[in-house]
């Protein structure tokens, strides 16, 4: 009777072990499934390029600056950012940023300042055109903005399209101590909306270290000028300095924040005499 009784629970013990090395072969199947649809799931978001609202909205997570931090600007190294918990294989979103305006007027000096001098040796030249990349860290996320310079002169009108297609942003640049250089933003900004309607549209004044050297009234002249186009092209209006880093990198900033819902926001500046911020 004992070997009876034995010989069925080593029936039985193996049918419940054959039960559950069929439920864990499902389960890990499923599990193995359900990774790489998230997989092919992050690499679609975070290689979608394209209209803002595409974008999915950074969550925050406990190892993240607090708001406040992006207006100090969460900009950090690989190994910085992986020290604080942001692991390396992070979703990399890749922003492509547009650069038009005249030549001469500081649109490569404004890039490098930004990216820094040891991205400009990295940089990616062709005629009329150059590249440059910078990757940083926001809420658990990579950031690479790829910035298209398109020189100013009409030969490289023809980079217009290839530049603005797929652009989140588009710059539209001009000197602050040459009025026809931002009379020729009116041209630049038709070019560039026949390629893209949903780029942010920022104008861009520079060398505003130059310009507060002007006469006031030249200065009022300009200023309500450069305004009335920003409200004509529905763009925010900011004055720039290259060579004292003034909003450079704040112009950056508020593309995030407005692309990602960022809880970050400029301040309007209307004195005259001061870096303008309008919109």
């Amino acid at each position: 009777m004992s070997k009876i009784v034995r010989e069925k629970m080593t029936q039985l013990c193996v049918k419940i072990a054959h039960g559950n090395s069929i439920k864990w072969s499902i389960l890990e199947r499923v599990t193995v499934f359900k990774q790489f649809f998230h997989f092919i799931w992050d690499r679609i978001l975070a290689c979608s390029i394209g209209k803002p609202a595409r974008y999915r909205r950074l969550t925050y997570r406990s190892c993240s600056p607090p708001p406040e931090a992006i207006e100090a600007g969460v900009e950090t190294s690989l190994e910085a950012a992986s020290c604080r918990g942001f692991s390396k294989d992070s979703d990399l979103v890749s922003l492509k940023i547009s650069l038009l305006g005249d030549c001469q007027i500081g649109k490569t000096s404004f890039v490098i300042k930004y990216v820094g001098d040891e991205q400009e040796k990295k940089c990616l030249e062709m005629t009329g055109l150059s590249l440059m990349d910078k990757t940083l860290f926001v809420q658990g996320a990579r950031i690479s903005f790829s910035i298209w310079d398109v020189a100013g002169d009409s030969s490289s009108l023809d980079h217009v399209p290839i530049a603005c297609k797929d652009a989140v942003a588009i710059l539209f640049m001009f000197d602050l101590t040459s009025r026809c250089t931002l009379n020729n933003v009116v041209e630049w900004y038709n070019q560039a909306r026949k390629w893209n309607q949903t780029a942010i549209p920022i104008l861009i004044g520079t060398k505003f270290d130059d310009f507060v050297q002007l006469p006031p009234n030249l200065q009022w002249t300009i200023v309500t000028q450069a305004r009335a186009y920003a409200k004509a092209m529905k763009a925010t209006l900011f004055f720039s300095s290259s060579k004292h880093n003034i909003n450079v990198n704040k112009i950056f900033k508020f593309i995030m924040a407005k692309l990602f819902n960022l809880p970050w926001t400029v301040e309007r500046n209307l004195t005259i005499g001061e870096p303008i911020i309008d919109f």
